[in-house]
């Protein structure tokens, strides 16, 4: 088949299986804004596309988050028409329809089949809205905002023939009248790659040097934010460090925001909850928190590697890499007690759940791990057991995906 990928930040969720499905022979393209020119890689040629213009000033602030996938819609449905000039025709377009460019494709290419990728469904109940009491919703014009937000995959259903999401509860998300087209297969996780080692060493700052002999928390997000529990997190720091004087907490994150708002007053969440425990923390202990800042991934490994206790929290939302990659190298782990985080940690089998907003029950179940190193090594062997037996790249996700785009391919036929 030809097969056409989008994304804005290829290959992203596809990075195993748009090469894979180009060794089995298809002709796979992807369109994206990272790269300058088109190129090859790893079988799959590369098409860059860009915006011509930016957000409008002053919009309703209702729409800003609308107008920006109808400009990347545009974009990209530019691009498509010098593509297909060049004689491309995909027979299956497979988007991650979340930034809005895949809406009108099937009007260029009226033939192809079209799969999107189901990351979130925006509810105003049982999700991440209103969750969190200590961001209370103020004002009923935030649940207009979020109906709006789902416009973009309202009008994505009209035209998707299919939908592939990476957890149940994910899925579960999205209205029934297409949840019906949905098929759960995670990205997977090569357990291969990462695995545990004793023998790992990682230099912070040039001037200390921790191995497995240190007693090591480990925290990470992609930005250090609310929606993944940063400020309980950061609320339970003291009592960690007052109760484990040798402990290291190795903090991973960026100082931006990827999901829910940013903070009012013009601080970054880092800043806003670094304030608000510093004076609980001896300057002594304070030394012994290290925030790593945005990394390499083989750093990332090397961290997890180090880790006697890894913590996970996140609102009900869309579940991290970095939970299953912690879970393959066989971090002992505290998560909270959320979904989707429930379909990969069973309490006290692959991990220790707690309550997202009990803070003293996350700091207790941390220490307490701490000082059982049996029970951190059963939980370890068996988070990473579990991950190779379901979410395992090579053996279990990949060739789930491969049925997955076959079935297009059975259907084209048929």
């Amino acid at each position: 088949m030809n097969i056409l990928f989008i994304h804005q930040n290829f290959p992203a969720q596809f990075k195993f299986l748009a090469p894979e499905l180009a060794q089995r022979g298809h002709n796979i393209v992807a369109m994206n804004m990272q790269n300058k020119k088109s190129k090859k890689v790893n079988g799959v040629t590369l098409i860059p596309y860009s915006v011509t213009k930016g957000s409008t000033p002053d919009i309703h602030p209702w729409l800003s988050d609308f107008e920006p996938k109808i400009i990347r819609a545009e974009a990209c449905l530019n691009m498509a028409l010098k593509i297909k000039k060049s004689g491309f025709e995909p027979d299956l377009i497979i988007a991650h329809h979340g930034w809005g460019e895949s809406l009108f494709l099937k009007e260029i290419w009226k033939k192809a089949k079209l799969a999107i990728y189901c990351e979130f469904f925006y509810k105003p109940k049982g999700a991440d809205m209103g969750f969190d009491p200590e961001f209370p919703l103020k004002d009923p014009e935030e649940y207009c905002i979020l109906s709006l937000k789902n416009l973009n995959n309202k009008l994505h259903f009209e035209i998707a023939d299919a939908g592939l999401s990476p957890t149940y509860w994910q899925a579960s998300t999205f209205p029934e009248y297409f949840r019906s087209k949905i098929k759960v297969v995670h990205d997977g996780i090569d357990t291969e790659v990462l695995v545990p080692n004793q023998e790992v060493k990682l230099s912070i700052n040039g001037d200390l040097t921790l191995s497995k002999e240190n007693e090591v928390i480990t925290f990470v997000n992609r930005n250090l934010e609310p929606y993944r529990g940063y400020h309980v997190f950061m609320q339970a720091l003291p009592e960690i460090l007052k109760q484990r004087p040798n402990v290291h907490v190795l903090i991973v994150g960026g100082n931006q925001v990827s999901y829910g708002k940013r903070p009012e007053n013009g601080k970054t969440w880092r800043e806003i909850y670094v304030e608000k425990v510093r004076e609980k923390i001896s300057k002594d202990d304070w030394k012994r928190v290290h925030f790593l800042g945005l990394i390499s991934y083989d750093v990332f490994i090397a961290v997890l590697q180090l880790s006697s206790v890894h913590i996970y929290l996140t609102y009900p939302f869309v579940l991290s890499w970095s939970l299953l990659e912690a879970m393959s190298i066989g971090c002992a782990i505290v998560a909270s007690d959320t979904q989707p985080v429930q379909e990969a940690i069973m309490h006290n089998e692959t991990g220790i759940l707690v309550d997202f907003f009990d803070i003293n029950s996350l700091a207790n179940e941390v220490c307490k791990l701490l000082d059982d190193p049996i029970t951190r090594n059963r939980l370890g062997k068996n988070a990473r057991s579990f991950t190779k037996e379901n979410y395992d790249l090579k053996s279990i996700c990949l060739p789930k995906q491969i049925e997955w785009v076959e079935e297009f391919s059975n259907l084209e036929n048929s």
